[in-house]
């Protein structure tokens, strides 16, 4: 379903859409429009999972066991450079 929407845009971005459109890229300006859209909803659902994926990994290293100070020098002094 194709919802009509009246949005106001800068002269620059006006300008940069029509570029876009005048240059073949897309059929109308409303097409950049979606496009963008839709760019700034997977760049949202994208950010959202990685703050999915650094909570699980954060509570994961939380529940895990713990190394002093020491023992981390040892193990890293430990490892082929």
């Amino acid at each position: 379903m194709v919802i009509k929407s009246s949005v106001s845009l800068r002269e620059d971005q006006h300008a940069f859409a029509k570029a876009l459109v005048d240059a073949g890229r897309f059929p109308s300006v409303s097409a950049v429009l979606q496009q963008g859209l839709d760019l700034l909803r997977q760049q949202d659902a994208d950010i959202q999972a990685d703050r999915a994926a650094l909570q699980a990994l954060l509570q994961q290293r939380a529940n895990g066991s713990f190394v002093s100070a020491d023992q981390l020098r040892a193990r890293l002094a430990a490892q082929p450079r």
